[in-house]
């Protein structure tokens, strides 16, 4: 009976929490010179909000179809525009343009704002109607909208371009140098997106405030759009450059922020920077090399800070020239497919093969998967890549099981792109439905990194693939991420030590000491060793002496084509 008076008394605490908030957003809207619509697109809903009635008095939108009635409330020639923008789909963008309506008198500032969710799918849509009649009839309130934004009251990306521009035309004529600092906020879209629009905005204007406090005459800091900012700083030096405010900032931002809500977050963000005219000779060019180095420096991580130069250029490039061939070559499936034997260390005898892509361009140029494999990562082309490599290989060691009757394990690198995605258990056991191969053969090598990015979401997958019989291998073992500890709870078969381990064997002590440890270890919890990049007899005595299971490496056998692997097959079998 207690139990149940608490959850009546903890459900009215509730009601009444809900109660309370209702009463403030109804007071927040009432109190609005805006007027809304706000559109629910999975329910089809349609909620008309604040100052609704003074801007259009009689008139009710109940439905999605019953907005085309405001049509008529814009000024002819304008109609169209208004609404090609009422029905902007740009994902997670305001959108805002100035209309003036059919009154003739009247102008009024209609933003729309389209929020969707992690599949792609338009959730939400805000359609905000604020009247600036009285700014659009002064001057000064024109040139504002024109030249600010009305976010974080920066100048906006286009007036930005114009005055650098002016900048690097003084640099020219006084030898001087204009240095720009490109900004983006360290992952805004899961703070957007998790809390919300509005504090979204309001982190926005936040950062946007601590920018603006080093705007001068020769200091121009604009907000480009979303978590975009940009900066350029005339003849820098002194106590004031790049590398300061930067640091600044870092040290602004170092405690969680305070919003208004009451809730307090952290953020960081990521800068390149650019001179002129080291870098570039005009204004877009200089923004773009900030951009690209900003990029870069999001590689290495949250809060980190990059400057141009030539030969970060110059990969830019080749990247963006593979990520164009990249897509072709997806589009056509030009890969190939090499593999790499496997043996056992006590008698040399055959393991299996690891699957490797290889790629060669229509130049005829071989490109290392070290190369293409991080860019198709990052555009998702790898998930294509992937499919491709799991059927193929899998494709071709069924031939090879059928033709020489020879037990072997086929080991298929995954990436965490495409081990992440929905259906990746259901289209690897597709797979080996499709082709009749025996789960057991078919062994799964993944990354340590994939158990610091998601460890349950990992564990669930890889028990379903082990309960089927699928192989599975923790490859590169000790590159950085290794605990001991938590081996003995995954659902691994296999163990592969890094070629980095093997390389120090001859010189290294301490080396041959971890090894010792982790291949102890790891056989006590019943896993299977591999050794990879072997390449010398001593080598593999050594790795041999402490019981290491398998070697994998040049020492026994290069990486081949199908061809090199049937002659090695036949010849294991004559």
């Amino acid at each position: 009976m207690d139990e149940l008076h608490y959850q009546v008394d903890l459900l009215n605490a509730m009601n009444s929490r809900l109660k309370a908030d209702e009463r403030m957003y109804r007071l927040v809207c009432s109190t609005s010179l805006n007027a809304i619509i706000y559109i629910d697109c999975k329910k089809g809903s349609v909620k008309t909000l604040a100052n609704w009635d003074s801007f259009f008095p009689g008139l009710e939108i109940n439905s999605v179809s019953d907005i085309s009635k405001l049509y008529s409330y814009i000024e002819e020639p304008s109609v169209l525009s208004f609404r090609d923008l009422i029905h902007t789909s740009k994902a997670n963008e305001t959108v805002t343009e100035v209309f003036r309506m059919s009154d003739n008198k009247t102008y009024v500032e209609v933003e729309v704002r389209t929020v969707y969710d992690e599949t792609g799918c338009l959730t939400d849509k805000v359609i905000r109607f604020k009247d600036v009649t009285k700014i659009h009839a002064q001057n000064d309130e024109l040139a504002y909208m024109a030249y600010y934004d009305s976010n974080t009251g920066l100048i906006n990306r286009n007036y930005f371009v114009s005055k650098l521009s002016n900048l690097i035309k003084k640099a020219e004529e006084e030898n001087a140098v204009v240095s720009v600092m490109f900004i983006d906020l360290d992952g805004f879209h899961t703070i957007n997106d998790g809390m919300g629009i509005v504090v979204g905005d309001e982190i926005i204007q936040i950062f946007g405030q601590l920018l603006k406090k080093y705007e001068s005459e020769n200091v121009l800091v604009s907000h480009f759009n979303m978590d975009i900012y940009c900066m350029a700083i005339y003849n820098p030096g002194g106590s004031l450059n790049a590398n300061i405010v930067f640091h600044e900032l870092k040290e602004n931002i170092r405690e969680p922020i305070r919003l208004t809500n009451g809730a307090e977050t952290l953020i960081s963000f990521c800068a390149g920077v650019a001179d002129y005219p080291e870098s570039a000779s005009g204004p877009l060019e200089l923004i773009n090399c900030a951009e690209i180095v900003m990029f870069k420096a999001k590689d290495k991580g949250r809060g980190q800070i990059q400057y141009f130069d030539a030969p970060i250029l110059k990969d830019f490039l080749v990247n963006v020239n593979i990520e164009n061939k990249l897509k072709e070559a997806v589009f056509n499936e030009n890969f190939t497919m090499n593999f790499q034997p496997q043996f056992f260390a006590e008698d040399k005898k055959l393991r299996g093969f690891e699957a490797l892509i290889r790629w060669k361009d229509q130049n005829g140029e071989m490109i290392s998967p070290s190369v293409f494999i991080p860019i198709a990562e990052k555009n998702g082309a790898i998930i294509p890549i992937g499919n491709f490599v799991i059927k193929e290989s899998i494709r071709t060691f069924v031939q090879w099981k059928k033709r020489y009757d020879v037990d072997m394990i086929l080991s298929i690198n995954i990436s965490a792109v495409q081990y992440r995605t929905d259906n990746f258990v259901e289209s690897v056991l597709d797979i080996i439905s499709t082709y009749e191969v025996d789960p057991g053969d078919i062994e799964l090598e993944i990354t340590e990194s994939f158990l610091i990015e998601d460890f349950n979401d990992v564990m669930n997958k890889l028990e379903i693939l082990r309960e089927y019989g699928v192989r599975v291998s923790l490859d590169d073992f000790g590159t950085g991420y290794s605990s001991l500890s938590y081996l003995k709870g995954l659902p691994i078969d296999t163990l592969k030590i890094d070629k980095e381990f093997v390389d120090s064997i001859s010189s290294d002590e301490n080396a041959r000491i971890i090894l010792d440890t982790i291949i102890y270890m790891t056989k006590k919890l019943g896993f299977e060793t591999i050794a990879e990049g072997v390449e010398t007899k001593e080598q593999f005595d050594y790795l041999k002496s402490i019981g290491c299971d398998c070697i994998q490496g040049f020492y026994l056998a290069k990486p081949t084509d199908s061809a090199g692997i049937e002659k090695l097959l036949t010849d294991r079998t004559i």
